[in-house]
Protein backbone atom coordinates (compact mmCIF):
# COMPACT_ATOMS: atom_id res chain seq x y z
CA UNK A 1 0.00 0.00 0.00
CA UNK A 2 1.58 3.26 -1.16
CA UNK A 3 0.46 6.13 1.01
CA UNK A 4 1.74 9.25 2.67
CA UNK A 5 1.90 8.90 6.44
CA UNK A 6 1.69 12.15 8.44
CA UNK A 7 4.71 12.91 10.65
CA UNK A 8 4.51 11.16 14.00
CA UNK A 9 1.94 8.62 12.80
CA UNK A 10 2.82 4.94 12.92
CA UNK A 11 2.24 2.70 9.87
CA UNK A 12 1.08 0.06 12.36
CA UNK A 13 -1.85 2.33 13.25
CA UNK A 14 -2.53 4.51 10.22
CA UNK A 15 -3.70 4.35 6.67
CA UNK A 16 -5.75 6.87 4.71
CA UNK A 17 -8.97 4.99 5.38
CA UNK A 18 -8.53 5.11 9.16
CA UNK A 19 -7.19 8.67 9.42
CA UNK A 20 -9.27 11.86 9.87
CA UNK A 21 -11.42 12.67 6.83
CA UNK A 22 -13.00 15.71 5.23
CA UNK A 23 -16.39 16.25 6.87
CA UNK A 24 -19.05 17.24 4.38
CA UNK A 25 -22.09 15.00 5.01
CA UNK A 26 -25.37 16.73 5.89
CA UNK A 27 -28.26 15.62 8.10
CA UNK A 28 -29.97 14.08 5.06
CA UNK A 29 -27.10 11.61 4.56
CA UNK A 30 -27.60 10.36 8.13
CA UNK A 31 -31.37 10.24 7.57
CA UNK A 32 -30.75 8.16 4.44
CA UNK A 33 -28.37 5.90 6.38
CA UNK A 34 -31.13 4.99 8.83
CA UNK A 35 -33.65 4.59 6.02
CA UNK A 36 -31.34 2.05 4.41
CA UNK A 37 -30.92 0.35 7.78
CA UNK A 38 -34.67 0.11 8.44
CA UNK A 39 -36.06 -0.39 4.93
CA UNK A 40 -35.11 -4.00 4.30
CA UNK A 41 -36.72 -7.42 4.25
CA UNK A 42 -35.37 -8.03 7.76
CA UNK A 43 -36.66 -4.67 9.02
CA UNK A 44 -40.07 -5.35 7.47
CA UNK A 45 -40.39 -8.74 9.16
CA UNK A 46 -39.10 -7.37 12.46
CA UNK A 47 -41.57 -4.48 12.54
CA UNK A 48 -44.48 -6.81 11.76
CA UNK A 49 -43.39 -9.25 14.47
CA UNK A 50 -43.74 -6.59 17.16
CA UNK A 51 -47.40 -6.18 16.29
CA UNK A 52 -47.87 -9.93 16.76
CA UNK A 53 -46.72 -10.05 20.40
CA UNK A 54 -50.28 -10.14 21.72
CA UNK A 55 -50.47 -6.39 22.40
CA UNK A 56 -52.98 -3.70 21.54
CA UNK A 57 -51.93 -1.31 18.80
CA UNK A 58 -51.34 1.60 21.20
CA UNK A 59 -49.12 -0.62 23.37
CA UNK A 60 -47.02 -1.62 20.38
CA UNK A 61 -46.68 2.02 19.32
CA UNK A 62 -45.49 2.98 22.81
CA UNK A 63 -42.94 0.15 22.76
CA UNK A 64 -41.76 1.21 19.30
CA UNK A 65 -41.39 4.86 20.26
CA UNK A 66 -39.65 4.19 23.58
CA UNK A 67 -37.30 1.62 22.05
CA UNK A 68 -36.36 3.70 19.05
CA UNK A 69 -35.90 6.84 21.18
CA UNK A 70 -33.43 4.88 23.34
CA UNK A 71 -31.61 3.93 20.13
CA UNK A 72 -31.61 7.59 19.08
CA UNK A 73 -30.02 8.70 22.36
CA UNK A 74 -27.39 5.95 22.12
CA UNK A 75 -26.65 6.81 18.48
CA UNK A 76 -26.10 10.47 19.39
CA UNK A 77 -23.72 9.47 22.19
CA UNK A 78 -21.78 7.01 20.01
CA UNK A 79 -21.56 9.49 17.12
CA UNK A 80 -19.85 12.31 18.97
CA UNK A 81 -16.25 11.06 19.38
CA UNK A 82 -16.03 9.94 15.75
CA UNK A 83 -17.54 13.19 14.47
CA UNK A 84 -15.20 15.17 16.71
CA UNK A 85 -12.04 13.39 15.56
CA UNK A 86 -13.14 12.34 12.05
CA UNK A 87 -12.14 8.71 12.65
CA UNK A 88 -14.08 5.39 12.49
CA UNK A 89 -15.25 3.13 15.31
CA UNK A 90 -12.10 0.95 15.66
CA UNK A 91 -9.88 4.03 15.99
CA UNK A 92 -12.18 5.51 18.65
CA UNK A 93 -11.83 2.21 20.53
CA UNK A 94 -8.15 3.10 21.02
CA UNK A 95 -9.25 5.66 23.61
CA UNK A 96 -10.47 3.01 26.05
CA UNK A 97 -8.62 -0.14 24.92
CA UNK A 98 -5.25 1.28 23.86
CA UNK A 99 -3.79 1.64 20.38
CA UNK A 100 -3.40 -2.14 19.93
CA UNK A 101 -6.01 -3.31 22.42
CA UNK A 102 -8.61 -1.67 20.14
CA UNK A 103 -8.26 -4.67 17.87
CA UNK A 104 -10.25 -6.71 20.41
CA UNK A 105 -13.54 -4.74 20.13
CA UNK A 106 -12.87 -4.15 16.43
CA UNK A 107 -12.56 -7.86 15.65
CA UNK A 108 -15.61 -8.67 17.80
CA UNK A 109 -17.73 -6.21 15.82
CA UNK A 110 -16.16 -7.35 12.56
CA UNK A 111 -16.98 -11.02 13.14
CA UNK A 112 -20.55 -10.14 14.12
CA UNK A 113 -20.88 -8.15 10.90
CA UNK A 114 -19.54 -11.07 8.86
CA UNK A 115 -22.23 -13.37 10.25
CA UNK A 116 -25.01 -10.88 9.63
CA UNK A 117 -23.67 -10.01 6.20
CA UNK A 118 -24.08 -13.63 5.15
CA UNK A 119 -27.53 -13.93 6.73
CA UNK A 120 -28.86 -10.73 5.12
CA UNK A 121 -27.46 -11.75 1.75
CA UNK A 122 -29.12 -15.16 2.11
CA UNK A 123 -32.49 -13.58 3.04
CA UNK A 124 -32.40 -11.22 0.08
CA UNK A 125 -31.33 -13.99 -2.29
CA UNK A 126 -34.14 -16.27 -1.09
CA UNK A 127 -36.66 -13.55 -1.85
CA UNK A 128 -35.02 -12.97 -5.23
CA UNK A 129 -35.36 -16.66 -6.07
CA UNK A 130 -39.11 -16.45 -5.42
CA UNK A 131 -39.43 -13.73 -8.05
CA UNK A 132 -37.17 -15.52 -10.54
CA UNK A 133 -39.34 -18.64 -10.29
CA UNK A 134 -42.39 -16.49 -10.97
CA UNK A 135 -41.03 -15.71 -14.44
CA UNK A 136 -38.92 -18.83 -15.06
CA UNK A 137 -40.74 -21.76 -13.40
CA UNK A 138 -38.60 -24.28 -15.29
CA UNK A 139 -35.67 -23.36 -13.03
CA UNK A 140 -37.48 -25.01 -10.12
CA UNK A 141 -35.70 -28.27 -10.97
CA UNK A 142 -32.47 -26.72 -9.66
CA UNK A 143 -34.16 -26.01 -6.33
CA UNK A 144 -34.21 -29.72 -5.45
CA UNK A 145 -30.43 -30.12 -5.52
CA UNK A 146 -28.20 -29.69 -2.49
CA UNK A 147 -24.64 -28.46 -2.00
CA UNK A 148 -23.49 -27.61 1.55
CA UNK A 149 -27.11 -27.25 2.60
CA UNK A 150 -28.21 -24.93 -0.24
CA UNK A 151 -29.72 -25.76 -3.63
CA UNK A 152 -28.01 -24.82 -6.89
CA UNK A 153 -30.75 -22.26 -7.47
CA UNK A 154 -30.15 -20.87 -3.99
CA UNK A 155 -26.42 -20.67 -4.66
CA UNK A 156 -27.13 -18.75 -7.85
CA UNK A 157 -29.25 -16.19 -6.02
CA UNK A 158 -26.81 -15.89 -3.12
CA UNK A 159 -23.73 -15.37 -5.31
CA UNK A 160 -25.60 -12.90 -7.52
CA UNK A 161 -26.48 -10.74 -4.52
CA UNK A 162 -23.00 -11.23 -3.08
CA UNK A 163 -21.43 -9.94 -6.31
CA UNK A 164 -23.76 -6.93 -6.64
CA UNK A 165 -23.03 -5.84 -3.07
CA UNK A 166 -19.29 -6.22 -3.62
CA UNK A 167 -19.52 -3.97 -6.69
CA UNK A 168 -21.29 -1.19 -4.78
CA UNK A 169 -18.81 -1.45 -1.90
CA UNK A 170 -15.76 -1.50 -4.17
CA UNK A 171 -16.83 1.78 -5.75
CA UNK A 172 -15.95 3.53 -2.48
CA UNK A 173 -17.56 5.41 0.39
CA UNK A 174 -18.79 8.29 -1.75
CA UNK A 175 -20.61 5.85 -4.04
CA UNK A 176 -22.11 4.13 -1.00
CA UNK A 177 -23.37 7.52 0.21
CA UNK A 178 -25.04 8.19 -3.14
CA UNK A 179 -26.49 4.67 -3.16
CA UNK A 180 -28.14 4.93 0.26
CA UNK A 181 -29.31 8.50 -0.48
CA UNK A 182 -31.82 7.18 -3.01
CA UNK A 183 -32.33 3.56 -1.87
CA UNK A 184 -34.27 4.42 1.30
CA UNK A 185 -36.69 6.89 -0.33
CA UNK A 186 -37.20 4.49 -3.26
CA UNK A 187 -38.42 1.80 -0.86
CA UNK A 188 -40.85 4.27 0.72
CA UNK A 189 -42.34 5.01 -2.69
CA UNK A 190 -42.88 1.31 -3.40
CA UNK A 191 -44.14 0.66 0.15
CA UNK A 192 -46.80 3.36 -0.13
CA UNK A 193 -47.86 2.13 -3.57
CA UNK A 194 -48.03 -1.46 -2.28
CA UNK A 195 -50.02 -0.35 0.80
CA UNK A 196 -52.46 1.59 -1.41
CA UNK A 197 -52.94 -1.46 -3.67
CA UNK A 198 -53.49 -3.73 -0.64
CA UNK A 199 -56.08 -1.36 0.89
CA UNK A 200 -57.82 -1.04 -2.46
CA UNK A 201 -58.06 -4.83 -2.85
CA UNK A 202 -58.87 -5.65 0.79
CA UNK A 203 -60.98 -2.66 1.79
CA UNK A 204 -60.01 -0.43 4.73
CA UNK A 205 -62.45 -2.21 7.04
CA UNK A 206 -60.39 -5.41 6.68
CA UNK A 207 -57.12 -3.78 7.74
CA UNK A 208 -56.17 -4.47 11.37
CA UNK A 209 -53.34 -2.85 13.32
CA UNK A 210 -53.14 -5.83 15.67
CA UNK A 211 -51.67 -8.92 14.05
CA UNK A 212 -51.75 -11.13 17.14
CA UNK A 213 -54.28 -13.98 17.29
CA UNK A 214 -54.72 -13.49 21.06
CA UNK A 215 -54.42 -10.17 22.87
CA UNK A 216 -52.75 -10.05 26.29
CA UNK A 217 -53.89 -7.90 29.20
CA UNK A 218 -52.61 -6.74 32.58
CA UNK A 219 -49.08 -7.59 33.70
CA UNK A 220 -48.61 -10.05 30.84
CA UNK A 221 -49.13 -7.23 28.36
CA UNK A 222 -46.82 -4.91 30.33
CA UNK A 223 -44.12 -7.57 30.27
CA UNK A 224 -44.41 -7.94 26.50
CA UNK A 225 -44.15 -4.17 26.08
CA UNK A 226 -40.84 -4.22 27.97
CA UNK A 227 -39.67 -7.16 25.85
CA UNK A 228 -40.63 -5.28 22.67
CA UNK A 229 -38.61 -2.25 23.80
CA UNK A 230 -35.59 -4.48 24.47
CA UNK A 231 -35.98 -6.15 21.05
CA UNK A 232 -35.97 -2.79 19.27
CA UNK A 233 -32.75 -1.74 21.01
CA UNK A 234 -31.11 -5.12 20.39
CA UNK A 235 -32.12 -5.12 16.71
CA UNK A 236 -30.30 -1.83 16.12
CA UNK A 237 -27.36 -2.49 18.47
CA UNK A 238 -25.00 -3.66 15.71
CA UNK A 239 -25.17 -0.65 13.35
CA UNK A 240 -25.43 1.70 16.33
CA UNK A 241 -22.13 0.45 17.80
CA UNK A 242 -20.20 1.34 14.64
CA UNK A 243 -22.32 4.40 13.83
CA UNK A 244 -19.11 6.41 14.15
CA UNK A 245 -18.03 4.92 10.82
CA UNK A 246 -20.62 7.26 9.28
CA UNK A 247 -20.89 10.17 11.73
CA UNK A 248 -17.17 10.84 11.12
CA UNK A 249 -18.14 12.30 7.73
CA UNK A 250 -20.69 14.79 9.14
CA UNK A 251 -20.15 18.54 9.21
CA UNK A 252 -21.44 18.94 12.77
CA UNK A 253 -23.14 17.14 15.63
CA UNK A 254 -26.22 19.22 14.88
CA UNK A 255 -26.42 17.47 11.50
CA UNK A 256 -26.00 14.10 13.21
CA UNK A 257 -28.73 14.74 15.77
CA UNK A 258 -31.14 16.05 13.16
CA UNK A 259 -30.51 13.08 10.87
CA UNK A 260 -30.98 10.68 13.78
CA UNK A 261 -34.29 12.32 14.73
CA UNK A 262 -35.80 11.99 11.26
CA UNK A 263 -34.16 8.64 10.55
CA UNK A 264 -35.06 6.87 13.79
CA UNK A 265 -38.31 7.77 15.63
CA UNK A 266 -40.06 9.44 12.68
CA UNK A 267 -38.89 7.07 9.96
CA UNK A 268 -39.17 3.84 11.99
CA UNK A 269 -42.70 4.59 13.20
CA UNK A 270 -43.93 5.47 9.69
CA UNK A 271 -42.29 2.40 8.19
CA UNK A 272 -43.79 0.14 10.88
CA UNK A 273 -47.31 1.45 10.32
CA UNK A 274 -47.10 0.98 6.55
CA UNK A 275 -45.68 -2.51 7.12
CA UNK A 276 -48.62 -3.51 9.31
CA UNK A 277 -51.14 -2.21 6.75
CA UNK A 278 -49.53 -4.39 4.07
CA UNK A 279 -49.12 -7.52 6.23
CA UNK A 280 -52.65 -7.23 7.61
CA UNK A 281 -54.08 -6.78 4.13
CA UNK A 282 -52.43 -9.90 2.75
CA UNK A 283 -54.87 -12.08 4.75
CA UNK A 284 -58.08 -10.92 3.01
CA UNK A 285 -56.34 -10.44 -0.35
CA UNK A 286 -54.34 -13.69 -0.60
CA UNK A 287 -56.03 -15.84 2.05
CA UNK A 288 -52.93 -16.01 4.25
CA UNK A 289 -50.78 -13.57 6.21
CA UNK A 290 -47.47 -12.99 4.40
CA UNK A 291 -44.57 -11.46 6.34
CA UNK A 292 -42.09 -11.31 3.45
CA UNK A 293 -42.58 -8.17 1.32
CA UNK A 294 -41.04 -9.71 -1.80
CA UNK A 295 -43.28 -12.77 -1.48
CA UNK A 296 -46.20 -10.33 -1.30
CA UNK A 297 -45.04 -8.48 -4.40
CA UNK A 298 -44.60 -11.79 -6.24
CA UNK A 299 -48.34 -12.50 -5.79
CA UNK A 300 -49.38 -9.35 -7.68
CA UNK A 301 -50.88 -10.11 -11.08
CA UNK A 302 -48.89 -7.40 -12.86
CA UNK A 303 -45.45 -8.18 -14.27
CA UNK A 304 -44.18 -4.59 -14.14
CA UNK A 305 -45.28 -4.18 -10.52
CA UNK A 306 -43.59 -7.44 -9.54
CA UNK A 307 -40.29 -6.49 -11.19
CA UNK A 308 -40.32 -2.95 -9.73
CA UNK A 309 -41.22 -4.11 -6.24
CA UNK A 310 -38.72 -6.97 -6.17
CA UNK A 311 -35.93 -4.76 -7.53
CA UNK A 312 -36.63 -2.10 -4.92
CA UNK A 313 -36.73 -4.43 -1.92
CA UNK A 314 -33.61 -6.28 -3.04
CA UNK A 315 -31.90 -2.91 -3.49
CA UNK A 316 -32.95 -1.90 0.01
CA UNK A 317 -31.55 -5.08 1.51
CA UNK A 318 -28.29 -4.49 -0.34
CA UNK A 319 -28.30 -1.02 1.23
CA UNK A 320 -28.65 -2.24 4.81
CA UNK A 321 -26.09 -4.98 4.26
CA UNK A 322 -23.52 -2.51 3.00
CA UNK A 323 -24.02 0.13 5.69
CA UNK A 324 -24.43 -2.27 8.61
CA UNK A 325 -22.36 -5.31 7.69
CA UNK A 326 -19.85 -4.37 4.98
CA UNK A 327 -18.47 -0.96 5.94
CA UNK A 328 -18.02 -1.98 9.58
CA UNK A 329 -15.75 -5.03 9.09
CA UNK A 330 -13.90 -3.14 6.35
CA UNK A 331 -12.68 -0.62 8.94
CA UNK A 332 -12.40 -3.23 11.70
CA UNK A 333 -10.13 -5.60 9.79
CA UNK A 334 -8.12 -2.73 8.28
CA UNK A 335 -7.45 -1.59 11.85
CA UNK A 336 -5.67 -4.89 12.61
CA UNK A 337 -2.88 -4.25 10.07
CA UNK A 338 -3.33 -0.81 8.44
CA UNK A 339 -0.14 -1.03 6.38
CA UNK A 340 -1.23 -4.33 4.80
CA UNK A 341 -5.05 -4.27 4.84
CA UNK A 342 -6.88 -1.42 3.15
CA UNK A 343 -10.54 -0.57 3.67
CA UNK A 344 -11.48 -2.40 0.47
CA UNK A 345 -9.37 -5.43 1.40
CA UNK A 346 -10.98 -5.55 4.86
CA UNK A 347 -14.43 -5.52 3.33
CA UNK A 348 -13.62 -8.31 0.90
CA UNK A 349 -12.18 -10.42 3.72
CA UNK A 350 -15.56 -10.12 5.43
CA UNK A 351 -17.47 -10.89 2.24
CA UNK A 352 -15.46 -14.03 1.46
CA UNK A 353 -15.65 -15.21 5.08
CA UNK A 354 -19.45 -14.89 4.98
CA UNK A 355 -19.61 -17.59 2.29
CA UNK A 356 -17.64 -20.10 4.35
CA UNK A 357 -19.99 -19.55 7.29
CA UNK A 358 -22.82 -21.05 5.15
CA UNK A 359 -25.28 -18.60 6.74
CA UNK A 360 -28.34 -20.51 5.49
CA UNK A 361 -27.47 -23.36 7.85
CA UNK A 362 -27.19 -20.89 10.71
CA UNK A 363 -30.43 -19.08 9.92
CA UNK A 364 -32.50 -22.21 9.31
CA UNK A 365 -32.03 -23.38 12.92
CA UNK A 366 -34.26 -21.28 15.24
CA UNK A 367 -32.47 -22.49 18.38
CA UNK A 368 -29.09 -21.50 16.95
CA UNK A 369 -30.49 -18.09 15.95
CA UNK A 370 -31.79 -17.53 19.47
CA UNK A 371 -28.48 -18.34 21.13
CA UNK A 372 -26.49 -16.46 18.48
CA UNK A 373 -28.44 -13.24 19.06
CA UNK A 374 -28.11 -13.49 22.83
CA UNK A 375 -24.38 -14.27 22.65
CA UNK A 376 -23.78 -11.33 20.34
CA UNK A 377 -25.77 -9.04 22.64
CA UNK A 378 -23.67 -10.25 25.57
CA UNK A 379 -20.52 -9.06 23.74
CA UNK A 380 -21.89 -5.89 22.14
CA UNK A 381 -23.57 -4.47 25.26
CA UNK A 382 -20.35 -4.21 27.35
CA UNK A 383 -18.58 -2.45 24.48
CA UNK A 384 -21.18 0.33 24.54
CA UNK A 385 -20.81 0.73 28.29
CA UNK A 386 -17.01 0.81 28.24
CA UNK A 387 -16.66 3.23 25.32
CA UNK A 388 -19.30 5.67 26.60
CA UNK A 389 -18.03 5.68 30.20
CA UNK A 390 -14.46 6.22 28.98
CA UNK A 391 -15.28 9.13 26.67
CA UNK A 392 -17.97 10.95 28.65
CA UNK A 393 -17.19 10.24 32.32
CA UNK A 394 -13.44 9.70 32.44
CA UNK A 395 -12.14 11.85 29.57
CA UNK A 396 -14.90 14.48 29.67
CA UNK A 397 -15.13 14.46 25.88
CA UNK A 398 -11.44 15.15 25.18
CA UNK A 399 -9.50 13.44 22.40
CA UNK A 400 -5.88 13.78 21.33
CA UNK A 401 -6.28 12.87 17.66
CA UNK A 402 -2.55 12.60 16.89
CA UNK A 403 -2.05 10.24 19.85
CA UNK A 404 -4.56 7.82 18.32
CA UNK A 405 -1.90 7.01 15.71
CA UNK A 406 1.13 7.09 18.02
CA UNK A 407 2.52 3.69 19.03
CA UNK A 408 5.44 4.97 21.09
CA UNK A 409 5.49 4.19 24.84
CA UNK A 410 5.10 7.90 25.51
CA UNK A 411 1.86 8.01 23.51
CA UNK A 412 -1.29 9.04 25.39
CA UNK A 413 -3.12 5.82 24.49
CA UNK A 414 -0.22 3.40 24.78
CA UNK A 415 -0.93 1.91 28.22
CA UNK A 416 0.91 -1.40 28.90
CA UNK A 417 2.19 -2.77 25.60
CA UNK A 418 -0.47 -0.79 23.76
CA UNK A 419 -3.33 -2.56 25.55
CA UNK A 420 -5.49 -1.18 28.37
CA UNK A 421 -6.04 -4.40 30.30
CA UNK A 422 -8.55 -2.65 32.55
CA UNK A 423 -10.93 -2.33 29.58
CA UNK A 424 -10.26 -5.94 28.54
CA UNK A 425 -11.00 -7.20 32.07
CA UNK A 426 -14.25 -5.20 32.21
CA UNK A 427 -15.30 -6.56 28.80
CA UNK A 428 -14.56 -10.19 29.70
CA UNK A 429 -16.29 -9.97 33.10
CA UNK A 430 -19.44 -8.33 31.72
CA UNK A 431 -19.58 -10.67 28.71
CA UNK A 432 -19.24 -13.78 30.88
CA UNK A 433 -22.10 -12.63 33.10
CA UNK A 434 -24.17 -11.99 29.96
CA UNK A 435 -23.42 -15.50 28.70
CA UNK A 436 -24.61 -16.89 32.03
CA UNK A 437 -27.89 -15.05 31.51
CA UNK A 438 -28.13 -16.72 28.10
CA UNK A 439 -27.26 -20.32 28.91
CA UNK A 440 -28.32 -20.78 32.55
CA UNK A 441 -32.06 -21.67 32.58
CA UNK A 442 -32.68 -19.82 35.85
CA UNK A 443 -31.86 -16.50 34.14
CA UNK A 444 -34.08 -17.15 31.10
CA UNK A 445 -36.60 -14.36 31.99
CA UNK A 446 -33.89 -11.72 31.53
CA UNK A 447 -32.07 -13.31 28.57
CA UNK A 448 -33.70 -10.85 26.17
CA UNK A 449 -32.15 -7.98 28.11
CA UNK A 450 -28.55 -9.09 27.57
CA UNK A 451 -27.70 -5.83 25.82
CA UNK A 452 -28.92 -3.67 28.70
CA UNK A 453 -27.28 -5.74 31.43
CA UNK A 454 -24.06 -5.96 29.41
CA UNK A 455 -23.95 -2.22 28.78
CA UNK A 456 -24.56 -1.42 32.46
CA UNK A 457 -22.10 -3.98 33.81
CA UNK A 458 -19.40 -3.20 31.24
CA UNK A 459 -19.56 0.51 32.06
CA UNK A 460 -19.72 -0.12 35.81
CA UNK A 461 -16.77 -2.54 35.86
CA UNK A 462 -14.69 -0.28 33.63
CA UNK A 463 -15.39 2.84 35.71
CA UNK A 464 -14.60 1.06 38.98
CA UNK A 465 -11.42 -0.60 37.71
CA UNK A 466 -10.21 2.61 36.02
CA UNK A 467 -10.55 4.55 39.25
CA UNK A 468 -8.28 2.03 40.96
CA UNK A 469 -5.83 1.78 38.04
CA UNK A 470 -2.56 3.66 37.64
CA UNK A 471 -3.20 4.18 33.91
CA UNK A 472 -3.06 7.92 33.23
CA UNK A 473 -5.60 9.71 31.05
CA UNK A 474 -4.23 11.63 28.06
CA UNK A 475 -2.28 14.69 29.04
CA UNK A 476 -2.32 16.09 25.53
CA UNK A 477 -6.00 16.60 24.78
CA UNK A 478 -8.17 18.77 22.64
CA UNK A 479 -11.44 20.12 23.93
CA UNK A 480 -14.69 18.46 22.96
CA UNK A 481 -16.73 20.14 20.26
Amino acid sequence: MNQQIPPGYSPRLYNEDLGPVEQKWSWYNIFAFWMSDVHSVGGYVFAASLFALGLASWQVLIALLVGICIVQVIANLVARPSQQAGVPYPVVCRLAFGVFGANIPAVIRGLIAVAWYGIQTYLASSALVIVVLRFFPALAVYGDSDFLGLSYLGWGGFLTLWFLQACVFWAGMESIRRFIDWAGPAVYAVMFLLAAWIVWRAGWSNISFTLAEKQLTGWAAFGQVIVAIALVVSYFSGPTLNFGDFSRYCRSMQDVRRGNFWGLPINFLAFSLVTVVIVSGTLPVFGEMIHDPIATVARIDNTTAVLLGAFTFVTATIGINIVANFVSPAFDFANVAPSKISWRAGGMIAAVASIFLTPWNLFNNPEVIHYTLDVLASCIGPLFGILLVDYYLLRKGRIDVDALFDDSPSGAYWYSGGVNWVAVQALVAAALIGLCFTFVPWFKPIANFAWFTGCFLGGLFFYGLSRRSANPLPSRSVAAV
